[in-house]
C-alpha cells in the first residue's frame, strides 16, 4: 500500500481504498475475449427500468438547475413507502457516501466501533479514517453476526455498531428476534447503523425490522437504489432515522449531495415500474434457488442466501478461491474472491441472468476438472 507523507492525516496511513471488483473492458483487453460475463458486483442484470430510464432521460433538460423540489418529492416518496415523515430522511450519493458521512457525523479520534470481521469493508475503513479505535468480531460459524460477542465489547467509549443485514459477502441475515433482543440492551449512547442495502431480496417475514426503533433507540437505517432497482451507475442511497440525527446528516453532507437524473430515474421506477420490479425479483430469486441447487450438486457448500447473490464453499480437493476466480476469469467470467474477507475457499456470485449464470456454471465445470 502507497505510504503517504506527514502532510496528509496520519489516519490515512492506516486506511485501505475500497477494492472494487474488475470490469467488463479490463477483463476483455486483458485476456482477449470476446465475451465477458461479469457476476462480481452485484448489480441487476435487468434494469434500468422502462419509466426509470425515460425519467433520466427527461431529466437532462433540467440539468442547469439544482435539485430542490427533487430532494423534496423524493424524500416524501420514501416517507410514504415506510411509514415515516419526510423529515426522517435523507438523500445521498449511494450507500458509501452515507457511511462516510454518518463516520463524520459520530466518530472522535479514540471512540470504539464495532464491526462484523467479515462484513462490508467500508465501514472498517471509514471509521479507522476518523481515528476510531475498530473491533472486529467474527460471525458465527453459521454466519451470523455473533451478538453475545458484540454485547460484550460494548464498553463506554463505544460510539457506534455497524451491522450489514442480509451481510456481505455472505448474504445470510441474522436471527430477527436475536437481533431485537439485542437492541434491547444496547445503551442509550450507542449509535447502531444498520445497512439494508439487499434487504428488498429478503424474506421479510424474517428480516429483523429496524424502522421500528426510529425514535425510541438511537439507530440509522441505510438504503440504496443500486441493487433492487437497478440503479448502481446513478448513484442514490437513502438514511432513516429520527429528525434530530437527519438534521445533523445534512448539515454534515455536502449540499445537493445527489443529482436530478438520479432523482428522476428512483422516482419512476418507485411509482410507475413496480409490474416490472415484481416480474424482475421472481427471476432473480427463482436463478437464485437454481444456481444454489447448481452448486450444490457441483459439491459446493452453500449459505442461505437473502440477497441477490450467492456465498458459496468451493468442493473438498478443489483449489483456492483466487486460483478458482483468476481461472474463470480467463474464461470470460468475473465473481468475487472472498479471500480478503478471510474465506480463501469461499467465492461470491451475483445472481444474474439466466444465460449468465448458464455461461458461469459451464465454465465453472470446466475449471473444476482441470
Amino acid at each position: 500500500m502507497v505510504k503517504f507523507d506527514q502532510t496528509y492525516r496520519k489516519e490515512v496511513n492506516i486506511t485501505q481504498p475500497y477494492i472494487q471488483g474488475e470490469t467488463e473492458d479490463e477483463v476483455r483487453r486483458k485476456y482477449h475475449l470476446d465475451k465477458v460475463v461479469k457476476l462480481g458486483s452485484n448489480e441487476n442484470p435487468y434494469a434500468p427500468y422502462y419509466h426509470s430510464k425515460n425519467a433520466m432521460i427527461h431529466s437532462i433538460s433540467t440539468l442547469n438547475r439544482y435539485p430542490e423540489d427533487d430532494f423534496v418529492n423524493m424524500k416524501k416518496l420514501l416517507a410514504d413507502e415506510t411509514g415515516l415523515k419526510p423529515e426522517n430522511v435523507a438523500l445521498g450519493s449511494g450507500a458509501g457516501n452515507i457511511i462516510e458521512t454518518i463516520s463524520k457525523m459520530f466518530i472522535n479520534e479514540g471512540d470504539e466501533v464495532l464491526i462484523a470481521k467479515q462484513s462490508y469493508r467500508l465501514y472498517r475503513e471509514v471509521s479507522k479514517l476518523m481515528g476510531a479505535k475498530v473491533i472486529e468480531i467474527p460471525l458465527t460459524a453459521d454466519y451470523q453476526f455473533d451478538l453475545d460477542q458484540f454485547e460484550q465489547k460494548i464498553t463506554d467509549k463505544t460510539k457506534l455498531i455497524w451491522i450489514c443485514n442480509p451481510n456481505n459477502p455472505t448474504g445470510t441475515i441474522t436471527d430477527a428476534s436475536k437481533l431485537e433482543a439485542f437492541m434491547d440492551q444496547v445503551p442509550d449512547n450507542v449509535w447502531v447503523i444498520v445497512d439494508e442495502a439487499y434487504a428488498q431480496f429478503a424474506d421479510h417475514l424474517s428480516l429483523a425490522n429496524f424502522i421500528r426503533y426510529i425514535g425510541h433507540k438511537r439507530v440509522m437505517v441505510v438504503r440504496t437504489f443500486s441493487k433492487f432497482y437497478g440503479l448502481a451507475g446513478a448513484r442514490l442511497g437513502y438514511v432513516l432515522s429520527d429528525p434530530e440525527a437527519i438534521q445533523a446528516y445534512d448539515t454534515v453532507t455536502e449540499p445537493f449531495n445527489t443529482n436530478r437524473t438520479a432523482i428522476a430515474g428512483a422516482a419512476a421506477a418507485m411509482q410507475f415500474d413496480k409490474a416490472e420490479i415484481d416480474k424482475t425479483l421472481k427471476k432473480i430469486l427463482g436463478d437464485r434457488e437454481g444456481l444454489v441447487e447448481s452448486l450444490g450438486l457441483l459439491g459446493f457448500t452453500v449459505a442461505p442466501s437473502q440477497s441477490n447473490f450467492v456465498f458459496a464453499k468451493l468442493p473438498e480437493g478443489a483449489p483456492d478461491a483466487t486460483t478458482v476466480v483468476d481461472e474463470l476469469m480467463k474464461q470470460g467470467v468475473i465473481i468475487r474472491d472472498c479471500t480478503p474477507w478471510g474465506y480463501p475457499h469461499h467465492i461470491r456470485v451475483t445472481v444474474g441472468t439466466h444465460k449468465e449464470l448458464e455461461f458461469f456454471l459451464s465454465k465453472l465445470t470446466q475449471v473444476l476438472a482441470n
